[in-house]
């Protein structure tokens, strides 16, 4: 179907100048000088324990593993579609199953769970394949609850019963609530699978807790959920206890929605131990900038972008409060959206005392990057209308964000000492076939996975005062997780157990940290580092991506 790809805010400019050339110049700078000597500085030198000196997070929202890898590395491609063909070493994936001569094969692709359910009632369907004509898709249910319900005491089979979602705006392409039992593969997703053959992926990676985005970005810099200290407004469905469990936006964030349920936390996240270690860092999100008018006039906290049409309008915001990674803890908040002080250039970006607290728009990492900085540690937040949040965006859109951002990345002169991770929130409910490992039980009013009331089995994590945090049961449902990095394994897929604090435990590793504590999941979760090798040479070379059909228009691999 067709897209407006006009992005309407100073990103676009910043990532045309980038793809304009190899390498960002400044005045009076030849490309091939620039080359031979440049050397990016950075506000301070740190010592990691890894050949990674910055680490970039491109934070998506709302998808399970078989929802964008179900058939990997087997694409469909049917003509006029971007085709996907597989390199002749590609490891297979704890997937759904293949194609062979076009046709579904496996148990899970042609006699699923889902399928033999009776419960699901006239929803009870196979696995699939949603085409790249039906990339705007029906938001799904993914709460906390729902979520459990659908797993069935690990029979996974309850899917469209639970968490399905119908018809949207016709968008549900006649599925009703077997939607959710869709999948795209390398036709669509193509940029990721293509990533996937040149760098690292994970089949084994698991949203820390179930749930929406607001517990998933809280687990990926905390490791937490616990530990509302204040709370607005109606919080029914969004905190039990003191444990968030839904989409809450941050108390006293100037966009925050005035009647909408409302939290602040108390502990520390990842920003708190950075700080303590004089190491930089940025939040860069989309929308933050409140003083940028886009092209369609919006500005302010209702600045806006096209929207996939399944939103039932044009435009959706760039910036969501709920997906604020920082503003959930007094001391790294930025509630006002102040902008750097401006005797600040952006060669300074990411360390304290700016004035914005690390928390920036995305425009500013570019602009940073631009300057010669790139912060130790990065957490990457797309215009929603570019996340891949099913509703108001989709995988056609946000492929071109993704494949930008690491193109820029990848053309810089800081690329030789990155990581990238790409990964999500949240599943959406989109079908997963795995059944997580649960390393965290609960019991509360909220959990139902093992019968009402209860999600697992032994005790839960205790707080920094030996109390029990419930609710936070975990793992739940499988997400997409993928290390693109000079350091990668090539086309490798990982089996490691990890979750989205799997990422917070490698910042931790490698500057020496330490832990968050009082309960994290950062004492639970599995390492990262078996996607790298930073034992052999060569390195691997850029591979630069198409940013709307997702194929390789140059790599040296």
């Amino acid at each position: 179907m067709s897209r407006n790809r006009k992005t309407t805010t100073r990103l676009a400019t910043a990532l045309r100048a980038f793809a304009a050339a190899s390498i960002v110049l400044m005045p009076g700078v030849s490309q091939a000088g620039a080359r031979r000597a440049q050397q990016p500085s950075q506000p301070n030198a740190v010592i990691t324990n890894t050949p990674i000196e910055h680490l970039v997070v491109i934070f998506q929202e709302n998808v399970s593993f078989d929802h964008y890898f179900a058939t990997y590395p087997y694409a469909l491609n049917p003509p006029g579609e971007p085709k996907f063909t597989a390199k002749d070493d590609t490891p297979g994936v704890n997937g759904l199953g293949k194609l062979v001569n076009g046709n579904p094969s496996g148990i899970l692709l042609t006699g699923n769970p889902n399928f033999n359910n009776t419960a699901n009632g006239s929803s009870a369907k196979n696995p699939f394949r949603l085409d790249r004509s039906e990339a705007a898709t029906c938001d799904q249910d993914h709460g906390y609850t729902d979520e459990q319900k659908a797993f069935d005491l690990g029979l996974m089979d309850l899917f469209p019963l639970t968490v399905g979602v119908g018809n949207c705006n016709g968008f549900d392409y006649g599925m009703g609530t077997a939607l959710v039992m869709g999948y795209f593969d390398g036709n669509t997703t193509t940029a990721l699978w293509n990533y996937a053959q040149h760098f690292a992926m994970s089949d084994n990676s698991y949203g820390t807790t179930f749930g929406p985005s607001t517990p998933g970005l809280m687990n990926l810099v905390s490791g937490q959920t616990g530990g509302v200290t204040t709370g607005k407004n109606n919080l029914a469905g969004s905190v039990v206890g003191t444990t968030v469990v839904g989409d809450p936006d941050p108390v006293g964030d100037v966009c925050s929605n005035p009647t909408r349920a409302q939290v602040q936390m108390g502990g520390k996240n990842i920003g708190d131990l950075l700080n303590a270690q004089n190491i930089s860092w940025g939040s860069f999100m989309d929308g933050f900038d409140l003083t940028i008018v886009n092209n369609n006039g919006t500005t302010g906290c209702k600045r806006s972008s096209d929207a996939a049409p399944s939103n039932g309008a044009p435009f959706t915001a760039d910036y969501i409060p709920h997906h604020s990674f920082f503003n959930y803890w007094a001391s790294t908040s930025n509630l006002s959206h102040a902008r750097p002080n401006v005797n600040v250039p952006p060669s300074q970006y990411g360390m304290s005392g700016d004035g914005a607290n690390h928390n920036y728009d995305i425009h500013d990492f570019f602009d940073a990057l631009n300057a010669g900085n790139l912060p130790a540690v990065s957490f990457l937040k797309a215009p929603a209308n570019q996340d891949g949040h099913a509703g108001y965006s989709s995988p056609l859109l946000e492929q071109p964000f993704i494949v930008q951002t690491i193109n820029t990345i990848q053309r810089s002169p800081f690329w030789g000492s990155t990581a990238i991770v790409v990964m999500y929130d949240d599943s959406d409910g989109w079908y997963d076939h795995q059944m997580s490992a649960i390393v965290n039980p609960s019991a509360s009013v909220a959990d139902a996975l093992s019968g009402a009331g209860v999600c697992g089995n032994g005790t839960p994590l205790k707080d920094g005062n030996g109390n029990i945090i419930q609710a936070r049961c975990g793992y739940g449902p499988r997400l997409p997780l993928l290390v693109i990095s000079p350091y990668a394994k090539r086309n490798y897929v990982d089996h490691t157990l990890t979750d989205q604090s799997s990422v917070l435990r490698f910042i931790e590793d490698n500057w020496g940290t330490g832990r968050i504590g009082g309960g994290s999941y950062d004492a639970l979760a599995g390492p990262i580092d078996n996607m790298f090798d930073f034992d052999d040479d060569p390195r691997l070379k850029p591979v630069i991506l198409n940013p709307w059909s997702g194929l390789v228009i140059d790599h040296g691999n």
